[in-house]
């Protein structure tokens, strides 16, 4: 599954703002459908104060693939923003697939990512990224997070990031904004593997495209409101309750 990279192929969010007043929360529900069958549940939530801001996700499998095996990710994630860019301080992932749990720890020292908890571990293979040289990459939370809240009509369909999960490189962009009939946008977007994916995982599939469709809102931001996806199992799409 993809489409924001591991993003979507796995992420909620819901956020933790300390009950403190922030400068914006978002909180989103979005359900996941594949091949037009309901496969998940998105959730979406993240806050910012400030120059801050923290962000949580969960993305869990529901329907018919939850009767054959039951997946969850969790996700929280914190750093700073300035200018409109993201810098993480911490990432934290737990897993389960059904068949594995994992559990990543990344923290951030000026920027590069620093692996503290990858379990369980995997053996070194050729092609893997070294994370001292990932100075500037975001964790796949934070690049959620910086796709699908609301933004700016300045601020919609104007993203690039590069993405470090702690093995893999990849990319995610936003771009070409035309204007919907209902006053929205829609994007095209592509994420992209670069490094650290297997020859297999590369000569599967190695660029998804997808496009992405806001709505306006009566403050004059724009809101996330449907993605549709190129997967590796098919058409994917998800769309907020």
């Amino acid at each position: 599954m993809t489409i924001l990279p591991r993003i979507a192929a796995t992420l909620a969010v819901v956020v933790a703002a300390g009950g403190a007043t922030a400068d914006q929360q978002d909180n989103a529900v979005f359900d996941l459908t594949l091949r037009g069958l309901y496969t998940g549940t998105l959730s979406v939530a993240g806050a910012i104060e400030g120059k801050s801001y923290a962000a949580s996700g969960m993305l869990k499998s529901g329907g018919l693939v939850a009767l054959v095996r039951k997946v969850r990710y969790d996700a929280r994630a914190r750093g700073s923003l300035s200018k409109g860019r993201f810098t993480p301080a911490r990432y934290e992932e737990d897993a389960d697939t059904g068949k594995r749990q994992s559990q990543s720890v990344m923290d951030y020292r000026a920027g590069v990512p620093q692996v503290k908890v990858y379990t369980p571990p995997k053996p070194p293979r050729p092609g893997d990224v070294d994370p001292a040289t990932q100075g500037g990459t975001v964790d796949p939370l934070t690049a959620a997070y910086a796709a699908l809240r609301d933004v700016a009509p300045a601020e919609a369909c104007r993203l690039k990031l590069v993405l470090f999960d702690g093995r893999r490189r990849s990319q995610v962009v936003l771009a070409d904004p035309k204007p919907a009939s209902d006053g929205g946008l829609t994007c095209t977007g592509e994420y992209r593997r670069l490094e650290g994916f297997s020859a297999e995982e590369m000569a599967d599939k190695s660029r998804f495209p997808f496009t992405l469709t806001y709505a306006p809102l009566p403050d004059g931001r724009l809101r996330v409101m449907e993605i549709s996806m190129d997967t590796i199992y098919g058409k994917g799409r998800l769309t907020r309750r």
